[in-house]
């Protein structure tokens, strides 16, 4: 949002919809997997992961017609809070801790207001789809780790 860059790998998504013909799992199979995964307590972002790099599934949806995040919604494996979020709230978490140490590092300071600005933006649309209470408030206070 903030930098020119695309991610790190840059990779595109395969342009057809349909499963690709050298992908042997069956849809119940695949729903078995990302179920298995999850009770292992594995996030839905690495549980796509996994399937890529361990069984050769490169996307879910054309094989299942669910996402991952739709398959974990119907066994109930989601969690409360949104996982994307989460990451960024651990990601300004570690760099203040970083500032508190070495407080004259003017480029991690302005890469805590970005990251920060992006958390409230979440926030916000997070709020707007009732996935967060209306009342939720980020402060760094609230996840001080004791």
């Amino acid at each position: 949002m903030h930098t020119h860059r695309r991610g790190k790998s840059q990779s595109n998504r395969p342009v057809s919809k349909r499963p690709p013909y050298w992908c042997d799992y069956r849809p119940e199979e695949v729903e078995a997997l990302v179920v298995k995964l999850a009770k292992e307590g594995r996030s839905a972002s690495r549980i796509g992961e996994t399937l890529r790099d361990q069984h050769g599934i490169p996307l879910v949806k054309p094989i299942v017609g669910k996402s991952i995040s739709q398959i974990l919604e119907e066994a109930n494996l989601t969690s409360t809070f949104p996982e994307d979020l989460g990451n960024l709230i651990r990601r300004a978490a570690r760099l203040r801790r970083h500032l508190e140490k070495k407080g004259v590092d003017a480029y991690n300071r302005r890469s805590l207001q970005m990251i920060e600005s992006k958390i409230h933006r979440l926030v916000k649309y997070y709020r707007k789809k009732e996935i967060l209470p209306e009342d939720y408030k980020y402060s760094y206070s609230r996840y001080i780790p004791a």
